[in-house]
């Protein structure tokens, strides 16, 4: 983690004095260090004892010193999180929200901890999880239509964290990548030329939901017994739920296994057949696939911001310029899967 920071015994402090105000118990904070992973956000496991009751984990998960571009606030993500348990999603409440605890401006929220993985390339491949890996499609397919079945018009509380609810979603998010792309330092015309595309074969608007934003193999918590939790919502926004059918399949979440498309654990007719089982909805697979060319160039996209944050300086974490090295990659799978589209056409017209 970046950025400067109290030390630890004043963030113990603060932590302890916050807990205190918020549950009007007394508490111990044993420990308290980064954990791995999240790229974004500022994640820290809290080892604390309540009133001498036996000590527990906790995750506080903070505001990184710069966001990334479209990421949530933590109390936006605080609310999301909230609706999302009240829809009976697998993902830990959050609480006990607050500012200034990890450094000045951040603010931040805790979670319970739980025990799972969610290492990408261990998820797809550990032996531990094969029986894991079989039930994933369809218990992720359930989790997803109860995201989905969060609307601007049964949670209205939301528009205040998330912003009105868009016309058009799929033009939003095509608007924003042809913006981000204008502002890169370096010219990627494969983007470009993938972008007029997607305008082009832009699908009719249907309804308009929660997505979660980031729905992939590394923000799931997976044990042997199979899911445990959806984690990282700060993408979370109002849009169309093709977008998170999508984003699963892009082939940088697949870690290697690439003839199991679905996350590197299923093929996409099993995982999108458990979808319509729980929604009730009849899924074009057609617009999946333009949604997963959408992914594969919006994922380009954050690949070369995350090269940017470390050429600026912003952040001095190698793994973000390893990150970068991949645009080439999301590049090429976009163009691939377009033909393949476009294939498609020319065979039903003839």
């Amino acid at each position: 983690m970046q950025g400067k920071r109290m030390d630890e015994l004043l963030l113990k402090e603060r932590i302890a004095a916050h807990l205190a105000q918020q549950t009007g118990t007394v508490w111990d904070i044993e420990e308290v260090k980064p954990l791995p992973g999240g790229a974004c956000q500022d994640n820290l496991l809290v080892v604390a004892v309540e009133n001498g009751f036996p000590a527990m984990r906790l995750v506080l998960r903070s505001d990184a010193p710069r966001p990334l571009q479209g990421s949530l606030k933590r109390e936006q993500e605080l609310n999301v999180i909230t609706a999302a348990v009240s829809a009976g999603v697998k993902t830990p409440p959050a609480r006990w929200f607050g500012a200034d605890l990890v450094r000045n401006t951040a603010g931040g929220y805790f979670m319970d901890w739980v025990e799972g993985t969610a290492i990408g390339r261990k998820v797809v491949t550990s032996a531990q999880l094969a029986g894991a890996r079989m039930r994933l499609a369809a218990e992720l397919a359930e989790q997803l239509v109860r995201i989905h079945s969060i609307l601007p018009t049964t949670y209205p509380q939301l528009i205040s964290s998330l912003g009105a609810p868009p016309d058009d979603p799929t033009e939003a998010v095509l608007r924003q990548l042809q913006k981000s792309v204008e502002t890169f330092v370096e010219p990627h015309p494969a983007l470009d030329l993938a972008i007029r595309w997607l305008w082009d074969h832009k699908p009719a608007v249907e309804s308009v939901n929660l997505v979660h934003g980031d729905f992939r193999v590394g923000n799931f918590m997976v044990s042997p017994v199979g899911l445990v939790a959806v984690v990282d919502w700060e993408f979370a926004h109002w849009g169309s739920i093709y977008e998170d059918l999508g984003w699963i399949s892009v082939r940088d979440w697949r870690f290697g296994q690439n003839k199991l498309p679905v996350g590197g654990f299923s093929d996409r007719e099993t995982f999108l057949s458990a979808y319509e089982r729980y929604s009730g909805r009849t899924i074009n697979r057609r617009t999946v696939r333009f949604w997963e060319a959408v992914g594969n160039v919006r994922w380009a996209v954050g690949c070369v911001q995350q090269g940017e944050r470390y050429l600026s300086g912003e952040q001095q974490d190698i793994e973000l310029l390893a990150i970068s090295l991949r645009t080439s990659e999301m590049e090429y799978e976009a163009l691939r899967l377009i033909e393949r589209m476009e294939e498609c056409v020319d065979a039903e017209k003839t």
